[in-house]
């Protein structure tokens, strides 16, 4: 879809427009007439993203989801500071305008930042586009090229220090996302007690630590209306410095192929599995060549990253379950936590990838 795809704002996800004029006028400079209009980006399962516009200017506001969240979880303020010291360093980041802690204002932190347009890739491509082998390729270098310069800004010059701590990153991982699955978990599901065992008794040693999205796919990018080109990288939220065959790994969940099993490419509709897009086998060898990084230990990374995957809808589902959400897209997400689940138990029972 276009990125410029947006919404009626859903019902209960709204603010007030007046109270947030005034403060984006009061702390943004050159707004021009008009009145400040607000839609929804409908796309996404964690934050809330809204295109706000008053006149000529457009902007793209961040806010945490309704209800309780999990600690550390949503970090507004954190996500915003990032940006601002990760944009010059990679351009594809959004600038952020504005970070808001005032609570008189929206209720909850949030920030504005500036609108990139283009193309999102979901689970089809745009009406009056023919996806050929070519372009599949194309795009497929492009994701993994766009991954290899995340990992290889230099993290320590972009005064990026203080938003990870790498040494212990890994072990931290697999002990707090198992701690998290058990905080959100509602139903039993027998093959988690051996899986989060064998995850914590097979933690690698780390490569050098780098700058790491933590949530890097396809459709988190913003592609030109040629999709030749990448023109952003968005979602922002869980960046660190850390390990970076951990982030490959999650974001080779998140690129499901045409081999997966059904219930995987149900959980993860996407059109990478349409031909021409490179398989995983392939990602990490061009990710491999083009990095350097030796990617022996990836067995472990991606039986830890469909873990991590299943533990982040377990999050969601809980909300819903809970009422604390009504967004009725999660009604279904119990299904899929079991599904991921013991996908992941069966790749730790293998011996390799």
């Amino acid at each position: 879809m276009s990125a410029d795809d947006t919404i009626a704002v859903r019902t209960g996800e709204s603010f007030d427009l007046p109270r947030v004029e005034q403060y984006l006028r009061s702390h943004i400079q050159g707004l021009g007439e008009g009145s400040l209009q607000v839609s929804q980006f409908p796309s996404g399962a964690s934050n809330l993203t809204y295109l706000v516009q008053i006149g000529d200017w457009e902007g793209v506001l961040r806010r945490p989801p309704f209800g309780p969240v999990p600690p550390k979880a949503h970090d507004m303020e954190r996500e915003a500071g990032l940006l601002q010291k990760v944009s010059p360093a990679f351009p594809l980041a959004p600038m952020p305008y504005v970070f808001c802690n005032d609570l008189s204002i929206l209720g909850v932190p949030f920030y504005v930042m500036e609108r990139r347009k283009g193309m999102v890739l979901n689970n089809a491509f745009p009406q009056g586009v023919t996806p050929t082998g070519e372009l599949c390729r194309q795009i497929s270098l492009t994701v993994v090229e766009t991954l290899v310069q995340i990992h290889a800004v230099d993290w320590q010059a972009a005064g990026l220090s203080e938003f990870g701590h790498p040494e212990g990153f890994l072990a931290r991982q697999v002990k707090g996302w198992i701690e998290r699955y058990f905080r959100a978990q509602t139903d039993d599901i027998p093959e988690v007690e051996p899986l989060t065992r064998w995850l914590a008794e097979h933690v690698p040693q780390s490569p050098a630590p780098t700058l790491i999205h933590n949530d890097f796919k396809l459709n988190n990018m913003i592609l030109d209306n040629d999709l030749t080109r990448p023109v952003a990288v968005l979602d922002w939220e869980m960046a660190t410095v850390g390990d970076p065959l951990f982030d490959l790994a999650v974001s080779l969940t998140y690129w499901v192929t045409s081999e997966d099993p059904e219930e995987l490419q149900t959980v993860l509709p996407t059109v990478t599995t349409l031909p021409g897009f490179i398989n995983r086998a392939e990602f990490m060898e061009i990710y491999a060549q083009k990095s350097g990084r030796d990617l022996s230990s990836m067995h472990f990374y991606m039986t830890f990253a469909y873990f991590k995957l299943a533990v982040i809808i377990q999050q969601i589902y809980a909300r819903w379950k809970k009422g604390q959400t009504q967004d009725e897209r999660f009604a279904i997400f119990g299904n899929r936590v079991r599904d991921v689940i013991l996908y992941a138990a069966r790749l730790s029972e293998r011996e390799k990838l």
